[in-house]
């Protein structure tokens, strides 16, 4: 009898032990991002119990491949390198604990708690981060190409304005001498050369204009669109048929923003060279900056050997020539000219962003590119003080929930009860070292699930106590009483926690978020409510019968 008493002592201490072990405060180490924009590593003291989403505010994300925008040929492999690319962002970025994780064969979930920026997450999660390096277009290829794109228009029957007699619109918004009118008798050659460089009339002609024409620039493939025709230009040359009038190996593209040319903004549209120098397939690192020259944010790169091998020699060759830097097909500024050989070493210049997107950029680039883009299917965003309201009911509930079981347990059960109370509070031990052991996330279903566990273990001892009172009714000895009540209602307890313990693994197994934050927290919480209200609460019997062996009367 003493030997089975120590060693379940034995026991129940490296349980208490091993909960208080995982439970006991310790340092931790967090990215997170310094005034300065750069990553940095903090150590602080905390409890190693997570908290999600709804306990500390933050994003919940679903994503799924966006198949309008680009055809996955294996969709399963592609989220598989989605998620590995989200991973990396997301370790970057600088969240505490986030949980990026694929659910099913099609969608990613993606859950931020304690962020502060939404909307700057949500960017971070989408992009693509595709980068290229294209030699604009030096043959003049969508000049000669509009009128054959305008008679495609037309035959389409999309009708646009009649030729101007007037400056174009873009040189009127431009002003200066290219906004004033052409003499009647002016047929000169000037005339004609300046027709060659800047197409006017027609649907397209009349708004695209070269730069080289309008005195912004002297780039070849460079093109303006006033700002507030931009969305028509860009639907029209979207059109199959009209696109195909271009020739082959030239691909057009936007400029990532608009720019103030005279008095308007404009948008810069591009005729590029379609094969790409080189992508961000060969990049292996990218930061953010400031450029000491400029002050404006910069994001530098570097390349593998084997892309600025390449790099190396393509820019050679291109020597003059001007390079548009672009990502996820929209142009970086305005492309810069190659003055000489460039090796694994780059920068993207970024004017009239701020130092955060700078960084941001380099985050992504570095991070990889997504294979196919990304859609949010789902978005739920709790505030911090939700999180934090959410905590504080919740406990207040939990507290207000076991002290009115205490109460009734003891009241009703006396010394026995006391016995239960005490086992309570070994079980809340047990379950919060499993939850701190396992790296399980506590939500607020999972409070749910501890305080429901709670009732399931007074409700295991609640079913012995009324076999022992039987037992003592009919004429039994304590001893014998508190064995057969232990005994005989093993059976029904058993039964009862595997079939709930059954139901919490099909929430678990077909749930998500909440519901198997619940499923866990239930499982653990009858795992350890067993425990105690069998093994632990046996051993106190054991103990006070060992100390009170002609013990006659029980108090319960």
């Amino acid at each position: 009898m003493l030997s089975t008493i120590r060693s379940r002592l034995i026991l129940i201490g490296i349980l208490i032990a091993g909960s208080i072990y995982f439970l006991f405060p310790r340092n931790a180490t967090l990215r997170e991002r310094g005034a300065n924009g750069v990553m940095r590593d903090t150590v602080v003291t905390r409890v190693p119990l997570k908290r999600g989403l709804d306990l500390q505010g933050g994003m919940h994300l679903a994503l799924e491949l966006d198949q309008s925008k680009q055809v996955s040929a294996d969709p399963k492999k592609d989220l598989d390198l989605a998620l590995t690319v989200l991973r990396k962002r997301i370790d970057e970025f600088g969240v505490e604990e986030p949980l990026v994780q694929k659910v099913g064969d099609s969608r990613i979930v993606v859950e931020l708690a304690g962020i502060t920026d939404p909307a700057r997450a949500k960017a971070i999660v989408q992009r693509s981060a595709f980068l290229e390096f294209k030699i604009t277009d030096k043959t003049q290829a969508l000049e000669k190409a509009l009128p054959a794109m305008d008679r495609t228009i037309r035959g389409l029957g999309i009708k646009g304005e009649a030729a101007p007699t007037q400056p174009s619109a873009v040189q009127q918004l431009l002003g200066g001498d290219s906004a004033k009118g052409t003499p009647k008798d002016s047929t000169s050659r000037d005339s004609t050369s300046r027709d060659t460089s800047a197409v006017v009339g027609g649907v397209l002609g009349g708004l695209i204009q070269s730069s080289s024409a309008t005195g912004a620039g002297n780039m070849p493939g460079e093109y303006l669109v006033p700002e507030t025709a931009f969305p028509r230009v860009d639907s029209l040359l979207n059109i199959p048929a009209v696109a195909r009038q271009l020739p082959r190996g030239i691909a057009l593209r936007w400029s990532a923003t608009s720019t103030s040319v005279g008095v308007q903004p404009v948008r810069f549209l591009y005729a590029l060279d379609d094969r790409s120098i080189v992508t961000g397939a060969n990049l292996v690192d990218a930061q953010a900056r400031l450029d000491p020259i400029t002050n404006g944010p910069i994001a530098t790169f570097e390349l593998d050997r084997a892309g600025g091998r390449k790099f190396g020699e393509e820019t050679g060759k291109h020597v003059g020539d001007y390079m548009a830097i672009l990502l996820d097909g929209r142009v970086q500024g305005r492309p810069p000219v190659i003055q000489s050989r460039i090796g694994r070493n780059g920068q993207i210049t970024l004017s009239g962003r701020t130092l955060q997107e700078a960084q941001d950029l380099a985050l992504t680039l570095k991070a990889g590119a997504l294979p196919i883009p990304l859609k949010i299917v789902e978005e739920r965003q709790v505030g911090a003080s939700l999180g934090s309201d959410s905590i504080h009911k919740g406990i207040t509930a939990g507290l207000v929930g076991t002290a009115l079981v205490m109460v009734i347990m003891i009241g009703y059960y006396r010394l026995s009860g006391v016995v239960a109370v005490a086992a309570l509070g070994i079980y809340l031990l047990f379950t919060l070292g499993a939850l701190s052991m396992i790296g399980a996330t506590l939500t607020l279903p999972g409070l749910a699930g501890i305080v429901l566990s709670i009732g399931l273990t007074v409700d295991n001892n609640v079913l012995i106590f009324e076999r022992m009172r039987e037992e003592l009714i009919h004429g039994k000895s304590v001893r014998l009483a508190i064995d057969e009540g232990f005994q005989h209602a093993m059976n029904a307890i058993v039964d009862s926690n595997v079939c709930m313990v059954l139901t919490a693994l099909f929430l678990f197994q077909f749930g998500t978020g909440p519901v198997k934050g619940f499923a866990v927290t239930l499982i653990l919480g009858i795992v350890a409510s067993m425990i105690t209200s069998i093994f632990v609460t046996r051993t106190i019997y054991m103990i006070w019968l060992q100390r009170r062996p002609a013990m006659s009367t029980l108090s319960i």
